[in-house]
């Protein structure tokens, strides 16, 4: 589907035609999104079956997602509502940072999944849609800068719910969880592809 040439074309800024079935890959990268420093840890997931276990593991770290499918395969697009659901149940939520991504918008002569589908999914997810192409560089920095953005709202709102008394909740410092009076410091999030 292309989440390690999304991932590297965000990283690095170039594209990786040969196709290499990822286990495991993590990338650092410092970005400014809207006047703010972030630090984003990525981690690009292996997509194949037998990688499910650890594939559980991450989803624990993750502080977001972009779960990606080809728009040339129905089948990518098919498996992400299981990955949707697995995220809500590994993390206990109703609702986690989530972008949908739908990879290989370069290649539209050989859709197979509709925007118009893309979008009822990512409604049902209360997320939001963006066609890339890694190939192309399109819409590449703004998954991962709205991901980024989703993470930092949802850390705002969980931090204004809980007890204002340095309990203990998700913070967008480091890979976990910490303390949340004390994450101003420089922004990091970890953000998953899958």
């Amino acid at each position: 589907v292309g989440k390690s040439a999304l991932t590297i074309q965000f990283i690095q800024s170039h594209f990786v035609d040969e196709y290499d079935p990822t286990i495991e890959d993590s990338y650092r990268k410092q970005c400014v999104i809207d006047d703010e420093v972030a630090l984003l840890d990525v981690l690009d997931t292996a997509g194949q079956e037998e990688y499910s276990a650890m594939r559980e593991q991450y989803m624990r770290t993750g502080e977001g997602f972009l779960l990606v499918y080809s728009i040339t395969s129905r089948n990518s697009f098919e498996e992400i509502s299981t990955f949707y659901q697995q995220i809500l149940r590994v993390k206990d939520k109703d609702f986690f940072p989530i972008i949908l991504v739908a990879n290989k918008c370069d290649l539209e002569h050989e859709r197979q999944v509709s925007t118009h589908e893309g979008r009822e999914l990512a409604k049902q997810f209360s997320s939001r849609l963006i066609e890339t192409s890694a190939k192309q560089r399109i819409n590449v920095d703004e998954s991962f800068f709205n991901l980024v953005r989703e993470i930092r709202r949802f850390n705002k709102e969980t931090h204004n719910s809980q007890p204002q008394n340095g309990g203990y909740g998700y913070s967008q410092q480091g890979q976990g969880y910490g303390n949340n009076m004390d994450d101003k410091d420089e922004k990091g999030c970890c953000c998953l592809i899958m």
